[in-house]
């Protein structure tokens, strides 16, 4: 099943203008007979005789190259017949088009290896420069009770010394306790109540630290004691905790790490396991999880399914360019597992390390998180989840990281599991010999949908709302993004590579704040205003900027709403992101034309760029206002979102200048694609011909007053909410007359 579907997902979205521009000289508007020479030199060497002469090197015309490449983005693997139809069309040999796809091909992989060295070269250096650092804080650490120094200048790892040390630290132990009950009158709480195991049950050369089951979260009691070896450093057993965090933690970390290895288990058989656990569905019908095989299979560790929730699991296996242990330091490391999925992810922190893991591996790589997951919808609730991740490499070139939520309601957040929680979710990555990564991605959970507006129900229960499918098609579209920024061609007049970066460092935090906006993320610290001629499918919000540069000074307005389009994702988009059409919505256009500037490609396809758009002169004058925009579309939805700048603050970002002073104040649309409301789950079409419709995601922040001491006004909300309704309007009138037609 996988290995049909690998060379599909290789070949459907990636554009060869995203490792840079052919040039005619690289051997690739030209083809040899290249078998046929094979064939000579190995006559001459057999039968003594002078070689015959060599075919003679043909290059292709502008044409032929064209037509090649145009092919080549579509279907980089044509089979026999269509190799046939491009030798008919273009006046070429069969082996002449062979030969040309095979070079295409290969230029394609030296190039993503080239950029993935220099990617990785930086990444060795920022980790070498760290261990540095580490080594040097862990040679000079200090105790502060008696001022020796913490860690001795040799250790031994001996199994007999580390029992003494053991025995050490229990006396220690002991001491503190009845210290503790001495003077504070209470008993010290413990992790260690179960039996501390023997040398032959888990010691080693590896230091491997055994734990047993404790009945956290409804584990029963068992009487198998599963391995893990917990390391830092050169061998030195890191403790369960981290340093940073010395206060007493209200959580039992010898149970997180039970069910850490526990949801490891599960994820590998969901991710390994066919029917009858998964059924596929009709067709390219998406896989579903069958429950009643789920249940006989799998027994829950993290407590019952709480009353009323329902239940959602996706499977999605596709190719990444990209090695896996750089995809495993991206999705460990939190603000850069928060920047690859910015549209999913407005908030993700790292609340304890239990354990780093092994050097550079991340083996047995624990840590303690919270985040913030939304759809681009006001409609759709955020998800916020603390769970524990956990990462193990299963081989040299295997790694699974998994995710599984955790109950800490006796902490102070006694909101957890409030509308959803996360069963064993994550990935499996393999790395293939091809320099690409087979991810295989499982997402479960179950989710209180009473919470949901009807009108995205169904998006959330085919998993394209939080599911599998969503996760993988931003992991593809966010490394082509990164392979073409990496390449050195500028696509774009006037604008240098430093220029290049800091215009999509800024259009980076215009999506940002965008999405923030639209899922009332706690980062930003919105407050929901509830107005009575405000409809009940309206989000309204407002905030005040004291000292944030990055944003005008004073109160800020937003307004966001979601409505069913009967058109497909593909032809909204289309018309969306046309500034030639935008004067027919925009009220920023004041109904005259807009053309581009000049744009910077950030990934296959045509509509993936950052834009600088410019309104038409009036009166023979330039205006003074231009406006920032991005756009992208992939399998599982679209973003159009723009800001107003001003022409000398852009001129300075796309000098290379520091970006984080311009303000911005984002809007725009997010597109989530139509899902079929009865029969098998299907995946989602967004082509012309098939989809029955799309949701329509409308945002607008807007500064109402510039003096943030100031008050809100009635009149400041209706105006933004009338802004919205206008332009919800608008949309649906004009693509009622260009329906007719095409739209470019």
């Amino acid at each position: 099943m996988a290995s049909h579907g690998e060379l599909r997902l290789i070949g459907e979205n990636y554009d060869p203008g995203f490792i840079g521009m052919m040039k005619e000289d690289d051997g690739y508007g030209s083809s040899d007979d290249f078998e046929g020479a094979l064939g000579n030199d190995q006559e001459t060497a057999d039968n003594g005789r002078p070689p015959k002469k060599k075919k003679k090197f043909h290059r292709h015309n502008p044409h032929q190259i064209h037509e090649l490449e145009s092919f080549f983005k579509e279907c980089p693997h044509p089979d026999e017949k269509q190799r046939r139809e491009l030798s008919r069309r273009l006046a070429l040999e069969s082996k002449q088009i062979k030969f040309w796809f095979q070079n295409r091909r290969t230029q394609m992989k030296t190039q993503l290896e080239r950029h993935e060295n220099v990617f990785l070269k930086q990444e060795n250096d920022k980790l070498r420069a760290e261990n540095d650092l580490l080594r040097q804080a862990i040679a000079s650490a200090i105790c502060n009770n008696c001022g020796v120094p913490a860690v001795p200048d040799e250790i031994s790892y001996e199994p007999s010394q580390l029992m003494i040390e053991n025995s050490r630290l229990k006396d220690e132990l002991n001491r503190a306790r009845a210290l503790t009950n001495k003077f504070l009158g209470r008993h010290l709480s413990s992790s260690s109540a179960n039996p501390s195991p023997s040398p032959s049950q888990g010691l080693n050369s590896n230091v491997e630290v055994v734990v047993r089951r404790t009945g956290f979260c409804g584990l029963n009691n068992g009487s198998t004691s599963l391995p893990m070896g917990f390391e830092f450093g050169h061998g030195a057993t890191m403790p369960l905790m981290n340093p940073s965090f010395a206060y007493e933690m209200p959580y039992d970390k010898s149970a997180l790490v039970d069910v850490a290895l526990a949801a490891m288990d599960e994820l590998i058989k969901m991710a390994q396991m066919g029917n009858p656990l998964w059924i596929k569905g009709f067709g390219d019908g998406m896989e579903t999880l069958n429950l009643e095989e789920y249940k006989r299979t799998f027994s829950s560790f993290i407590g019952m399914k709480p009353s009323g929730f329902t239940t959602e699991a996706t499977r999605e296996t596709a190719m990444v360019p990209l090695r896996g242990l750089a995809l495993v330091d991206t999705l460990m490391d939190a603000n850069r597992w928060a920047e690859m999925f910015p549209c999913m992810i407005s908030r993700a922190v790292t609340i304890d390390v239990l354990s780093s893991g092994k050097g550079v591996t991340r083996d047995n790589a624990l840590q303690l998180m919270e985040a913030e997951f939304q759809v681009l919808s006001p409609l759709v609730p955020i998800r916020q989840i603390q769970f524990i991740r956990f990462c193990k490499q299963h081989s040299d070139s295997v790694w699974a990281i998994v995710d599984v939520s955790i109950n800490l309601s006796k902490a102070a957040n006694a909101l957890m599991f409030a509308n959803c929680r996360r069963l064993p979710s994550g990935c499996v990555i393999q790395d293939m010999d091809n320099k690409y990564s087979k991810v295989t991605w499982v997402e479960h959970s179950e989710y209180d949908e009473s919470t949901v507006h009807h009108l995205l129900r169904p998006l959330l229960s085919s998993g394209f709302g939080f599911g599998a499918q969503r996760w993988i098609a931003t992991l593809r579209r966010q490394y082509s993004s990164l392979a073409q920024l990496m390449s050195p061609d500028i696509h774009g007049e006037d604008i240098n590579t430093v220029g290049k970066k800091s215009m999509l460092k800024l259009a980076q935090r215009m999506a940002y704040n965008f999405s923030a906006g639209i899922g009332a993320s706690s980062v930003n610290k919105w407050d929901k205003l509830n107005v009575g001629n405000v409809g009940e499918d309206v989000r309204v919000m407002t905030r005040k900027n004291v000292n944030d540069p990055g944003e005008p000074l004073g109160i800020v307005l937003s307004a966001a709403t979601s409505v069913w389009m009967p058109i497909t994702q593909q032809t909204l988009f289309g018309f969306l992101r046309n500034e030639r059409m935008r004067n027919q919505w925009d009220i920023l256009s004041s109904g005259r034309p807009m053309q581009a500037m000049f744009s910077v490609a950030k990934g296959p396809g045509q509509g993936n760029c950052v834009s600088i758009l410019r309104g038409a002169a009036v009166n023979g004058s330039d205006t003074n206002m231009l406006i920032l925009q991005e756009t992208w579309s992939d399998a599982c939805g679209a973003l159009i979102v723009y800001a107003p700048v001003d022409a000398s603050s852009i001129r300075v970002v796309m000098n290379g200048g520091d970006s984080s002073h311009v303000a911005l104040l984002p809007s725009g649309f997010a597109i989530l694609p139509g899902v079929q409301t009865d029969g098998p789950s299907m995946q989602p079409d967004i082509d012309e011909n098939t989809s029955d419709g799309c949701i329509l995601t409308v945002g607008f922040q807007i500064l109402v007053n510039s003096v943030p001491t100031a008050k809100l006004t009635v009149e400041s909300v209706e105006t933004v909410n009338h802004l919205l309704t206008c332009t919800v309007e608008k949309i649906k009138a004009a693509l009622s007359v260009t329906q007719l037609g095409s739209v470019e």
